[in-house]
This record gives structure tokens, C-alpha cells and sequence, in this order.
């Protein structure tokens, strides 16, 4: 495996229960020549500067998690949404070593159709911000303090909606109220929730 890149060892040097999963998936994902590097703490393949997928492990599985997934064709149905908010991105989970074994195949079968998508330009058509709920705390916030409502615009859309989902995803109003407070000041500096 010659074209590792050493950023990116610390994943797959550290000991831990998905170690022989992560060093499969790295020999397949180095075998198509994309480009190794580490985005987001996981190894991440690229082609042309354009994200493909990345490795990454859980506490039940480890996965590869394609960035258009939604756009990939899935015949063997092994394509797996994180969750109902996740728009485009979709995973392959693995539970032992020798599933990657078996499918190993499939998967670059599956790494060759992303490299393909993105060479294509094509896009996943996402929901727009305007589609998600707002929460009724949060909207008479916007309704009455203008700086908020001119600031929470002026963030990206992805921005937005991670705001959004976060504060509705809150069962109870006491609960909404209280995120939303948390992050008047990061909304207010223009922040997103991670940055």
C-alpha cells in the first residue's frame, strides 16, 4: 500500500475492535487509486479534490459512508440511510471482516459507481431549508427580535437546517426553548452549531 497517506495511520495503527474491518477497507479503497486523507478525525477518498467516501466505526459496526450514496444504484440493497434527516450520504456496515471479504467485490463495484457519479457532475437533489419544520419557540424569536431572524438568513443553508433539526427534534417546549437560547449567541456571531 504505497500510496498511503501518513495522516491518516493514527485510524488505522489505533487498537480497538474494528482494527483488521478498518485495514481491509483500506486495502480496497487504496486498490481504486483514490486519494487517501482525513476529513472530519476518519480516512476520506477522494477523486479529483472531490470527497467519494470515507471509513469510519461505530459502537455496533463499522462502515463506508458514500457522500452521494443517495444517488448510488443499490442491487444488492446493502446501502443503508443513517437516519430519516440524512439527505444524501448513505453506508455500507460491516459487523465482522469477512462480510468486507465477501462483498469486497461489490464494494468497489459500489466505489467505481461514486467515482463515476462525481466525474458526471451529478447532484443529490436536496430539501430545501424552507421544507423543514420550525419550531413555534423559534419562529416568534424570529418574528420578534429582527437581528436573530437577519442573522439565522444569513447562514448556509446546511447551517440552517442542522438549527433547525436540532431544535426541533426536542420533544417537550421547556426543552426547545432552551436550545434555541443556548444558541442565540453562536446564530447571532454567524456561527453553526459545530463551528
Amino acid at each position: 500500500m504505497n500510496n498511503t497517506n501518513p495522516k491518516a495511520d493514527f485510524f488505522f495503527n489505533k487498537t480497538g475492535k474494528w482494527q483488521s474491518d478498518f485495514e481491509k477497507l483500506r486495502t480496497i479503497a487504496l486498490s481504486t487509486e483514490l486519494q487517501e486523507d482525513v476529513k472530519w478525525g476518519c480516512p476520506c477518498y477522494t477523486y479529483e479534490g472531490k470527497n467519494i467516501f470515507l471509513i469510519h466505526g461505530f459502537k455496533n459496526y463499522c462502515a463506508l459512508l458514500f457522500f452521494k450514496g443517495a444517488l448510488l444504484k443499490d442491487p444488492t440493497n446493502i446501502l443503508v440511510q443513517q437516519t430519516e434527516n440524512v439527505q444524501s450520504a448513505r453506508q455500507i456496515r460491516f459487523t465482522d471482516v469477512q462480510q468486507i471479504i465477501d462483498l469486497e467485490n461489490v464494494i468497489r463495484d459500489y466505489i467505481f459507481q461514486a467515482v463515476e457519479l462525481e466525474e458526471s457532475g451529478s447532484k443529490v437533489e436536496m430539501k430545501p431549508t424552507k421544507a423543514f419544520e420550525i419550531p413555534e419557540e423559534f419562529r416568534r424569536k424570529l418574528d420578534t427580535d429582527f437581528k436573530l431572524k437577519s442573522a439565522f438568513e444569513a447562514l448556509t443553508p446546511g447551517r440552517q437546517r442542522a438549527y433547525l433539526l436540532y431544535f426541533a427534534s426536542a420533544k417537550q417546549s421547556k426543552t426547545r426553548e432552551s436550545r434555541i437560547e443556548k444558541y442565540i449567541p453562536e446564530i447571532l456571531a454567524g456561527k453553526g452549531m459545530n463551528d
